[in-house]
C-alpha cells in the first residue's frame, strides 16, 4: 500500500459537491424542458407536428434525471465509511487497487451511485464503480490477495486484489 493514502471523507465530499453540481445543472435542464412542453410554440398546429410531444418526454427524462441524482446525493450522504483490512470481504466504501493498477496508483472506490466518477487525490487516481458494475460485482465479497477475472468489454482482466481499505 502506498504512503499517501487517500481520506475517503475528504473522496466522498468531493463526489457529493460533483453530485450537487450535476443535480443543478439537471434541476435547470428540467425547468426548461418542462416550460418548452407547455410553451404556446410548442401547440401542434397539425397532426404531424410532434415538437409539444418531444419536449414533454424530454421534460419526463430530464424529471427522471433529477431524482436519480437526488437519491445518489442521499445515499452518499448517508454512506457509512468502513477502513478495511484483509480479514474483511470487500463491500461498500472500500477502497480497492489491482496490481495491475499499482503502479499507475489507481483506486477503485465502491459507492452507492455516481460509477464512473474520476478524481485525483494524494496523487492517487480514483474511479467511482458501483457494487452494480461489471468490476462491482467481481470485486463485491471478494479479500485482499484474491484473483480477479472480469469481461470487459471485449476483453478479460485477470488480476489480483493487491490492497483494500
Amino acid at each position: 500500500m502506498t504512503s499517501n493514502k487517500v481520506n475517503k471523507n475528504t473522496l466522498v465530499t468531493l463526489i457529493i459537491k460533483s453530485l450537487k453540481q450535476e443535480l443543478s445543472q439537471a434541476i435547470n435542464a428540467a425547468n426548461e424542458a418542462h416550460a418548452a412542453a407547455v410553451d404556446d410554440q410548442s401547440v401542434a398546429e397539425t397532426q404531424y407536428d410532434t415538437l409539444a410531444i418531444e419536449a414533454s418526454y424530454l421534460a419526463e427524462g430530464q424529471s427522471r434525471r433529477v431524482q436519480e441524482l437526488q437519491k445518489a446525493l442521499c445515499n452518499y450522504q448517508a454512506l457509512t465509511l468502513v477502513e478495511f483490512d484483509e480479514n474483511q470481504p470487500i463491500a461498500l466504501s472500500a477502497l480497492v487497487q489491482l496490481y495491475a493498477d499499482s503502479k499507475k496508483q489507481h483506486w477503485f472506490f465502491i459507492g452507492p451511485a455516481a460509477g464512473g466518477f474520476r478524481c485525483q487525490l494524494n496523487e492517487q487516481h480514483i474511479t467511482v464503480i458501483t457494487p452494480k458494475s461489471p468490476m462491482g460485482l467481481v470485486l463485491m465479497r471478494e479479500f485482499e490477495g484474491d484473483n480477479i477475472s472480469v469481461m470487459l468489454g471485449n476483453g478479460k482482466l485477470t488480476d489480483y486484489i493487491a490492497s483494500v481499505y
